[in-house]
């Protein structure tokens, strides 16, 4: 992976926290462990791919406006194999 992410958080309080992802094209956000549930906005329509700690893919399709949500304990890598346009998302942390 050669293309750069980034994540710029917009809102953090005790309750939550935003945070606006950009995955350039051969991108990818490092492994992580989400430790509270989250949702997904994309504000591009795109695919992802979700890589766990064991190797195993998932295609994460994304569409522009429609938002999706999971629970704390997702560990992964998310990877931007496209040339094309940048992977953008928001993502919001409901804090315990």
């Amino acid at each position: 992976m050669t293309g750069a992410a980034h994540g710029e958080v917009q809102v953090e309080n005790d309750r939550m926290r935003v945070t606006r992802w950009t995955i350039e094209p051969g991108g990818a956000i490092p492994m992580h462990r989400h430790h509270h549930d989250y949702a997904v906005i994309p504000l591009v329509t795109g695919t992802m791919f979700a890589v766990g700690p064991d190797g195993d893919e998932i295609v994460v399709e994304l569409e522009q406006g429609s938002s999706y949500a999971r629970e704390a304990g997702a560990e992964h890598r998310m990877e931007h194999r496209g040339d094309g346009e940048p992977i953008v998302f928001v993502e919001v942390e409901r804090l315990d």
